[in-house]
């Protein structure tokens, strides 16, 4: 296979599926355009069309949503041009020594030139759909029902102490706890590795592996699916952390070979890095397992380290000399460097606000300066995630067997049929933070929707039989189909049914402790998700979010049976926070 496979490439910026069309129709409708609409167009609020197709981007075809977006976005830089031309000077210099670190993957004048394109194009519309996202989760999300209960009273103990951090700052690290949490809690963890399945999968560049670990899926898949492995979580964290404002980056330990040994994120704040463990599930505790460990305190005391050891259960495999010396990995989109990004965020105002350009020279200038940060550089991960995917759909467009079976799990969320809409349309009101309906607007609201998902297992049982049910799903016998064939069809679509329905349940659950419902929340846990015939994939992350609303309910010997009681991915971390409350809460109580 080629060094720089031209096809991965052309698919590579192809994000959402917007396609690898040439830009230049799209530049010529614009100036064709623009003569005619430039008097209507000084009148017309473009930034607010485009933040309006953004909100409802669930509800569109999302190639013609990313023509559209573009098309409005390069009409408003050619208007604003008129009032005030582009200055080239005033733009932020490409990183071209940071770039290099991505040159294994992609030749580094290949992407300076298209980070540089100063037209908006259609593949900006992923960076653009995933940034708003990120923005909405991060706003709602910021809440006193996502402070971990264990460091409540460490927050208490350092605010206005002439040691600790001063107010801005403290609450730059209660806000980044609040989101690290909520990643936790709604990114159910899954391994870092996945079996070889049993059909035909492509043979992928770069050494990289099918299901392989922090690429398999995107940032936004991983969020969209609320599942993922250590890596991905982190990636999740750190674009949360950005919208929010605070820098943070992937620790990595190199070793002699030059690979490298992800083991942590680490958040910037009054030049300390504080440590949050995806894997564990938990921010890395400091001294006396107190309040949130600095990268300074790992290096130094051999017991932070230590006691991420669960004693005849699991131990952690790095020590505090492995720690000595990381390098920082900044999860950076290539878009997110783009000048033209640095224009738009500019210009965004009020609710419209989200942060779209990021100086990766400047952040990694501030986490270079931070002993035991051995250099900083760009994640791999957003590229081989990108060349993964493009790897993928090329194989699937050949291979019918790879094509039905590859990431089956997921078409209950993905637009195109009348089983899954309504439960995408319910996942992104979620994530935008819709749980109620808007009455007014006639808005179903997410806990609507995913209620309507819930349908009675007598009514996916009869679906075999009852004729005007299947008319209802959508299905129909086509002439010359066997009755094994037919029963066959029917049988995936009860599968779909009860794996959609189950999925909503657990969403639904997981909006009724957002929502500050947390005795609700602990209820439909126990009694909806975990009641045995309705195990699903989501039991394991169902079992660790029922033992954090007895945590936050107060009930601490039931969240430590639970957390101690779970066989899972998740079990080292569930184990060390069992400990952790029993020490804390039970003590606070």
């Amino acid at each position: 296979m080629p060094r720089h496979p031209a096809l991965l490439i052309c698919l590579l910026f192809g994000g959402i599926s917007l396609g690898c069309r040439d830009d230049r129709d799209l530049v010529r409708q614009i100036q064709t355009q623009r003569q005619l609409s430039i008097q209507a167009s000084s009148r017309q609020d473009r930034l607010g069309d485009v933040t309006g197709l953004l909100r409802q981007f669930v509800d569109l075809n999302a190639d013609k949503a990313g023509e559209q977006i573009s098309f409005q976005l390069n009409l408003w830089r050619s208007e604003r041009a008129d009032a005030k031309p582009d200055s080239q000077a005033s733009e932020p210099a490409l990183p071209m020594d940071l770039l290099g670190n991505w040159s294994d993957l992609i030749p580094t004048p290949d992407i300076a030139a298209r980070i540089a394109q100063r037209d908006y194009i259609a593949s900006d519309t992923a960076w653009l759909r995933d940034a708003f996202l990120m923005a909405q989760v991060s706003d709602w999300a910021d809440s006193s029902i996502s402070d971990d209960p264990w460091l409540e009273a460490w927050f208490d103990s350092i605010s206005g102490s002439p040691d600790g951090l001063a107010q801005p700052e403290l609450e730059q690290l209660r806000v980044a706890s609040r989101l690290f949490d909520w990643t936790i809690r709604n990114i159910a963890l899954e391994p870092s590795g996945t079996p070889t399945p049993p059909y035909p999968t492509p043979s992928y560049p770069f050494g990289m592996t099918y299901g392989g670990p922090g690429y398999r899926q995107s940032v936004y898949q991983t969020l969209w699916r609320g599942s993922g492995d250590s890596l991905q979580r982190s990636q999740v964290f750190c674009q949360l952390c950005f919208q929010a404002g605070i820098p943070s980056a992937i620790l990595a330990m190199q070793d002699a070979d030059g690979s490298r040994q992800p083991w942590s994120v680490g958040v910037l704040i009054d030049n300390q890095i504080y440590l949050f463990e995806s894997a564990l599930g938990l921010p890395i505790p400091g001294p006396d397992q107190t309040g949130i460990a600095t990268l300074s305190q790992a290096r130094k005391d051999p017991a932070i380290m230590r006691r991420l050891d669960v004693a005849g259960y699991f131990d952690y495999p790095f020590s505090r000399m492995d720690i000595q010396q990381n390098v920082a990995l900044m999860v950076v989109p290539p878009e997110a460097m783009a000048p033209r990004m640095k224009r738009l965020e500019s210009s965004l105002t009020g609710d419209r606000r989200m942060r779209l350009h990021i100086d990766v020279s400047k952040l990694a200038n501030d986490l270079d300066s931070v002993p035991g940060i051995a250099g900083a550089r760009l994640s791999e991960l957003p590229l081989l995630s990108a060349i993964y995917q493009a790897s993928n759909q090329a194989f699937a467009a050949r291979t019918p067997q790879f094509a039905v079976q590859h990431d089956a799990r997921w078409r209950i969320v993905e637009l195109g049929s009348p089983m899954s809409d309504e439960l995408a349309r319910g996942r992104w009101r979620h994530l935008t933070g819709q749980f109620a309906d808007e009455e007014m607007e006639g808005v179903d609201g997410a806990r609507t929707l995913y209620l309507q998902q819930r349908a009675p297992e007598f009514e996916i049982e009869d679906l075999r039989i009852d004729v005007d049910l299947q008319r209802a799903y959508g299905i129909r016998r086509d002439l010359g189909m066997s009755n094994e064939e037919f029963e066959s069809a029917v049988m995936r679509i009860q599968n779909i049914m009860r794996l959609g329905k189950r999925t909503a349940t657990y969403w639904l659950s997981l909006i009724q402790y957002d929502d500050k419902r947390v005795e609700t929340a602990r209820n439909w846990f126990d009694r909806r998700v975990l009641d045995d015939k309705q195990r699903s994939m989501w039991t394991p992350a169902a079992w660790y979010n029922q033992a954090r609303a007895e945590e936050r309910l107060g009930n601490v010997e039931a969240a430590v049976a639970l957390l101690k009681n779970d066989q899972s991915p998740a079990e080292h971390g569930n184990r060390l926070r069992a400990r952790l409350i029993q020490k804390h809460l039970t003590q606070a109580n």
